[in-house]
C-alpha cells in the first residue's frame, strides 16, 4: 500500500476548516468567551439545529482560540477540548494536555507571553484526571515540567503505560495548595465521580473552578453520561462544584467557558431524567417482553429496558431540545446508564419473587 503523508501545515489547515465548519456563535456569546463571533452555518442534518448559547469564540487559522478568564488566567479551546493555563513570574502552569488541543497548546501560551512579556515556559502540568483524551499531549512538555495529579491518577497511568502521559511527579489524596509565582491554586479530591481520580481545581484568585467531563455548557453529556464510572458521584458533583465561590468554569469540553447557571441547567437536566426513571420504572410491566421471548431472556431484558428508557428519555428531549445541545443525541443514552444505576445502586424497581 502506498504510504500517505500528510504535512503539518496541512493537517492544521484541515483542523481548521473542519473546525470552522463545526463551530458557529452569537455575539453574546463571542463577548462573554472574549473572542469574535463565527460565521452562521447551516442546520445540520438529521439531528435538531445546535442553540447559539451552545457555541463558543470561532478559532484561527491553526484551529484554536486562546482567552483571558481573569488577569493571568488563560483558556485555550479547539472547538471540541479544553485546557487552562496560568502565567506566573516563575513559569507557565498548564492544566490538562487534549491531544487534539496539541501543539497548539504551546502556540496559544507562545502567544499570550509575547502579548504579555512574560515567559512562555511550561514549569507546571496539573493533571484533572487519567485520560489519555485529557492527557495525551503531556509528553510534548518534556520531563523537566513537573506534573501534579491524584494519587490514583499515579496509579492508573503506570497500570496504562502510555508514554504519551507521564505519571505525576506529585500526589495527593484529598487536598493539594500549587504555589508557583506567588499564586496558588487549590486541588480537592471530593470522591469518584466521572472516574475514581477526577479532581476540582479552584482557582480562588481567579474567580474559577476547573471540573473537567461532568457539567458541559450548552451540551448535554456524551453517550453513557460522560462515560462516567461513578453515576451516583457523577450525579453529586455538580453539587460540590457550586459549593465553591467562582464565577468562570472550566470543563474540558466544548467551544466556550462555563457559568453557574451552567452547572444548575445541567443539574436540572440529570435530575429531570432520574425522576423520569422512577416513574417509567414503575409504570412499564416486564411480564409481556418475558412471555414474548421466553428462553432469550436477555432479549426479554434488553426489550424490557429500551422501553422503560424511551418512556423516560421523551419527555426530557423534548423539553430540552433547543436549550442543551444534542439533547436528541444523546439523552437517550444517558437515560439508560441512569436507569441501570437507579435499578442496581439504589435498588429502585427491583422485582421480588413471590
Amino acid at each position: 500500500m502506498k504510504e500517505i503523508i500528510v504535512s503539518e501545515n496541512s493537517r492544521r489547515s484541515f483542523i481548521a476548516r473542519s473546525a470552522a465548519a463545526a463551530v458557529v456563535a452569537v455575539p453574546v456569546v463571542a463577548a462573554l468567551a472574549g473572542g469574535e463571533p463565527a460565521a452562521a452555518a447551516d442546520p445540520l442534518p438529521d439531528y435538531a439545529p445546535i442553540p447559539p448559547s451552545a457555541l463558543g469564540p470561532a478559532l484561527n487559522a491553526q484551529g484554536y482560540y486562546v482567552g483571558r478568564i481573569e488577569r493571568n488566567l488563560y483558556w485555550v479551546t479547539d472547538g471540541t477540548y479544553q485546557a487552562a493555563f496560568l502565567t506566573t513570574r516563575d513559569g507557565v502552569v498548564l492544566f490538562d494536555a487534549p491531544p487534539t488541543i496539541g501543539h497548539n497548546l504551546q502556540r496559544a501560551i507562545d502567544q499570550i507571553a509575547a502579548a504579555n512579556g512574560v515567559t512562555n515556559k511550561v514549569t507546571h502540568l496539573v493533571y484533572s484526571h487519567h485520560h489519555a483524551d485529557h492527557l495525551g499531549a503531556s509528553s510534548l512538555f518534556g520531563r523537566n515540567v513537573v506534573r501534579i495529579g491524584h494519587a490514583e491518577t499515579k496509579r492508573l497511568l503506570r497500570r496504562d503505560n502510555d508514554p504519551a502521559r507521564p505519571a505525576p511527579d506529585v500526589t495527593f489524596e484529598d487536598r493539594y495548595t500549587l504555589r508557583v509565582g506567588g499564586q496558588r491554586v487549590n486541588l480537592a479530591w471530593h470522591g469518584t465521580n466521572h472516574t475514581p481520580d477526577n479532581v476540582y481545581i479552584h482557582f480562588p484568585d481567579h474567580d474559577t473552578l476547573m471540573l473537567v467531563d461532568v457539567a458541559l455548557p450548552g451540551w448535554v453529556p456524551i453517550y453513557n453520561l460522560n462515560l462516567s464510572e461513578d453515576v451516583a458521584g457523577f450525579m453529586a458533583a455538580p453539587g460540590t462544584a457550586l459549593s465553591y465561590p467562582w464565577k468562570h468554569y472550566v470543563a474540558g469540553h466544548l467551544g466556550r467557558l462555563g457559568t453557574r447557571d451552567d452547572v444548575v441547567l445541567h443539574q436540572q437536566y440529570v435530575a429531570d431524567i432520574a425522576a423520569n426513571v422512577r416513574t417509567s420504572l414503575a409504570s412499564v410491566d416486564p411480564t409481556p417482553y418475558f412471555v414474548k421471548y421466553g428462553a432469550n431472556t436477555w432479549a426479554a431484558v434488553k426489550t424490557y429496558l429500551d422501553a422503560v428508557t424511551d418512556l423516560a428519555a421523551a419527555p426530557v428531549i423534548a423539553k430540552y431540545t433547543g436549550v442543551l445541545a444534542a439533547a436528541d443525541v444523546f439523552t437517550a443514552s444517558s437515560t439508560l446508564t441512569i436507569l441501570e444505576s437507579i435499578r442496581l445502586d439504589l435498588g429502585f424497581g427491583s422485582q421480588v419473587h413471590a
